[in-house]
């Protein structure tokens, strides 16, 4: 065949949409594991099926370090996010500004910003769900008494054993207060003042020589299968899988649950803005948030979404029950300040640091 007739025909393929998509990838930074498992499940491969957009999935460990540090190289578009930090990647000028109207979707005749929960918008992120930090023991740990509340996690005579905790102060300094017996209403208020610190890393140094440090999300179920811990600190949706997928010998403890939201945010780094956008216009819609808590128990963002939640895709397990936002859950629930966690991450770690240098 001709040149000039092989070119036309190449030409002639490309207007077909398979040939314009080809390229088309959108790169989505998330947690790994069965988190990400789920979404790939009740979102990526849905997305692309609407759209012929494809997902690269990109594992990270959060933090707006890894921000910093590989979202230009990596070409990340989209980045599930702690909101606290993508406060701060969003005042380091490291995430793009979103635009509510032209991401979320109204579900039928209820406004979005009617059907998102309060605070689900920020300049540069859009809350998708709840999660919950909470503690969880190895049921055959103890074969009488079981720990029910915070306070029993910094109880070794009664329940002795190691501790799974986060490398970080965020969460177990609330709960050293809560199990101090600091009101729920006062914890950040105590905790935003050197007494307040004081108190509660005293209460932590009660633990020293019993804690053994995780960073990456899904090691505290494990740490609690094989034995390595007693109790550990972690996401209500790693822990209830971990039962759920491999008969785990785990129990969650509900008190003193200090939930927030999880986000998506748009790297300033994208080189594919547009169909970031579309990623999270699609992502936040109704029926995506249930399908997702419905495969993890990650309460939804969205009122509307909350109804549609069923039953556990494989097991039948009736998922309303265990999302963080349940109201037998709710009682000695403490509602993490995002805002604060971002002005107070610099003085928290270098306390947190200096603790851990004695350790």
């Amino acid at each position: 065949m001709p040149l000039h007739r092989i070119f036309i025909a190449v030409i002639l393929l490309c207007i077909v949409p398979v040939c314009s998509r080809a390229d088309e990838t959108v790169t989505v930074v998330s947690w790994g594991g069965v988190y990400e498992a789920a979404q790939r499940r009740a979102i990526y491969d849905p997305f692309t099926r609407a759209t012929g957009i494809k997902v690269k999935a990109i594992t990270y460990s959060g933090g707006v370090a890894a921000l910093e540090a590989r979202a230009d190289a990596e070409g990340w578009d989209v980045v599930d996010m702690i909101e606290d930090q993508a406060i701060s990647a969003c005042d380091a000028g490291l995430l793009a500004r979103v635009d509510v109207h032209q991401i979320a979707d109204a579900d039928q005749s209820i406004a979005a910003l009617d059907d998102f929960l309060p605070g689900s918008f920020r300049a540069c992120s859009v809350a998708q769900n709840v999660y919950s930090t909470v503690f969880a023991f190895d049921d055959r740990a103890f074969l009488g008494e079981k720990p029910t509340n915070v306070a029993d996690f910094f109880d070794l005579e009664r329940f002795p054993g190691n501790r799974a905790l986060q490398r970080s102060p965020d969460v177990i300094l609330e709960w050293a207060l809560m199990a101090e017996g600091v009101p729920i209403s006062q914890v950040y208020d105590l905790l935003s003042t050197d007494r307040g610190l004081r108190l509660a890393f005293r209460k932590l140094e009660s633990l020293k020589g019993s804690i053994i440090w995780w960073q990456d999300v899904g090691t505290p179920a494990e740490m609690l299968s094989d034995r390595r811990a007693v109790m550990a600190s972690g996401y209500n949706g790693r822990f209830f899988s971990a039962k759920q997928t491999t008969n785990a010998p785990i129990t969650i403890v509900w008190d003193g649950q200090v939930t927030g939201y999880e986000v998506w945010a748009i790297s300033h780094a994208s080189r594919h803005q547009d169909m970031a956008q579309k990623f999270l216009r699609f992502a936040t819609a109704p029926q995506q948030m249930a399908a997702l808590a419905e495969l993890i128990p990650y309460g939804p963002a969205r009122r509307s979404a909350l109804s549609r939640v069923g039953l556990h895709w494989k097991t039948g397990v009736p998922m309303r029950d265990h999302l963080p936002t349940a109201p037998q859950h709710s009682n000695r629930a403490l509602y993490g300040d995002s805002l604060w966690y971002a002005r107070t991450k610099e003085l928290r770690m270098k306390r947190f640091e200096a603790w851990l240098s004695g350790y």
